[in-house]
């Protein structure tokens, strides 16, 4: 017996079998591209990404005939939702959070709302690139298309749809739309009021972790699963890969290390909303009961590392080519041992969480002629993660503390970067052995719902698995305070000169 995970992303998706302990059985990929028909929009082909899907569940399927899967659940983005028909047709694509559609839409709901008041009822910061400005976008601009569609589903309750049960949305999706009501855990009808919206149009509401059915005779015949396979209700792809990675309890955070990332600390009580919305930091509930989380994110993230290796280290890529090795391998494989004198204002691209802030650009600042290429890959580092301890500081004085990291993704295989970060932060980052966490957190789900396991803390227990543990230096991490100090006064000090550029 298996439990599957099905990971839809914005760029790919991923399905993975796991055994009960954690262990990869089978696993198959497949990327997508964004359709963009008009400057400024961006979409996802529903059909074609459907198609993929179960392209993707068929391999793992046939890979799994020893150890059939007996149950699934579903992680995804966020905010893109699909028009579908009460027969589960596909009546039009998806789109994006960040498609330019809902600009203007945001302005009626600031008028008719105010963000004080939409904060108070879903926990999110007003913007575009949620699913209830687009819908907005869509009745406006397209009301017979709008009013003729069944139901308007995000990417999990669209798959539990196509599956052959009816359409449900746990709580950490649903809270991606601007139509969830997070204390009172459903459907807000003063926000889809406001808005114009139709909440008939939205699927059911459940918790994370619960079973809704099974796979449909004949949707198991076409993907080649056994019949009987549950399906149970997954969550927001952050908040699985939270799971995933065992961040279950208050005082833990997942630190997402990939070209975007992301931290997700875990609390079991919303906290200080004004503080939150001040600093500009959304509240949200996690897959687990009784539990919410925030992302702080940066959208430079693991970016810029990207950016250094294609801009400057040509020469480390072309040698990683040739000796069948990773280039990040060799980029950071003589960075200095101590904190550097740089200072980095990551904004390279547009910020996240507190500053929103399109305005601004990068700087660097510190450079002489005796700054070699080591010490400058370094200084980028620091800068990313000082911009995350800003952050962190900001959650603290909202009443949520972090002791704990979990790190993921592609940067969490870089031992440099990984203790770079934990002397800066002062707070231990562990690795895990299972680096699909999105994916585990989805089978984690599906496996408590139908006892697998006894209890999220058993599942986590068996698969969720340190891998190792980085401590910080305290001796390094003394000399980082005296540099955050003055990192913190470089944007009120250069937001100006960088706005003008």
């Amino acid at each position: 017996m298996s439990l599957m995970g099905i990971d839809i992303g914005t760029t790919g998706c991923k399905v993975i079998a796991f055994r009960e302990t954690g262990e990869t059985l089978a696993s198959a990929y497949t990327e997508y591209d964004a359709v963009r028909s008009q400057p400024g929009w961006a979409e996802l082909d529903s059909c074609g990404v459907w198609q993929k899907i179960c392209n993707c569940i068929r391999r793992v399927a046939a890979q799994t005939n020893r150890d059939p899967v007996s149950a699934l659940a579903v992680t995804c983005l966020g905010e893109a939702a699909t028009p579908v028909s009460k027969d589960r047709q596909i009546l039009g694509n998806s789109i994006l959070n960040f498609d330019e559609r809902g600009q203007e839409e945001v302005k009626e709901i600031e008028a008719a709302v105010g963000r004080e008041r939409l904060f108070h009822l879903n926990g999110n910061i007003l913007g575009h690139f949620y699913t209830a400005p687009k819908l907005m976008w869509l009745k406006k601009h397209k009301p017979q298309f709008y009013n003729g569609a069944y139901k308007f589903l995000l990417w999990e309750d669209f798959v539990h749809f196509m599956l052959g049960c009816d359409p449900v949305i746990d709580y950490s999706v649903a809270n991606r739309t601007l139509l969830f009501d997070l204390e009172q855990a459903q459907w807000s009808a003063e926000l889809a009021s406001a808005m114009g919206l139709r909440l008939d149009q939205m699927a059911d509401l459940r918790l994370g972790g619960q079973v809704l059915g099974e796979v449909a005779p004949a949707m198991s015949d076409q993907l080649g699963l056994p019949r009987g396979v549950k399906v149970v209700t997954g969550g927001h792809d952050q908040c699985c890969t939270a799971l995933g990675a065992g961040v279950i309890r208050s005082g833990m955070a997942v630190y997402g290390m990939g070209t975007f990332i992301c931290i997700t600390p875990v609390y079991d009580r919303i906290p200080d909303k004004a503080k939150m919305l001040a600093s500009g930091l959304n509240i949200e509930h996690h897959v687990i009961g009784g539990h919410y989380v925030s992302f702080l994110y940066n959208l430079t993230g693991g970016a810029l590392l990207k950016w250094y290796r294609d801009q400057f280290g040509r020469l480390e890529k072309r040698e990683a080519a040739e000796r069948g090795v990773d280039p990040y391998d060799i980029l950071l494989a003589d960075l200095p041992a101590e904190p550097t004198s740089l200072l980095v204002l990551p904004h390279f691209a547009v910020t996240g969480p507190p500053l929103f802030e399109s305005r601004t650009k990068g700087a660097i600042l510190g450079l002489t002629l005796e700054t070699n290429h080591q010490t400058f890959l370094k200084g980028l580092l620091e800068g990313v993660t000082y911009y995350f301890r800003e952050g962190l500081d900001l959650l603290e004085q909202a009443g949520v503390t972090v002791h704990e990291f979990r790190a993921t993704g592609g940067g969490a295989k870089s031992p440099v970067w990984l203790q770079i970060k934990a002397d800066i932060l002062g707070t231990p980052l562990a690795t895990v052995k299972v680096t699909e966490a999105g994916a585990l957190g989805a089978a984690i789900l599906a496996g408590v719902a139908t006892a697998v396991y006894r209890s999220i803390q058993e599942a986590v227990g068996a698969v969720a698995k340190v891998d190792r543990v980085f401590e910080p230096d305290s001796a390094r991490h003394a000399r980082y305070r005296e540099q955050f100090e003055k990192y913190r006064r470089l944007y009120p000090a250069l937001k100006e000169i960088l706005w003008s550029l």
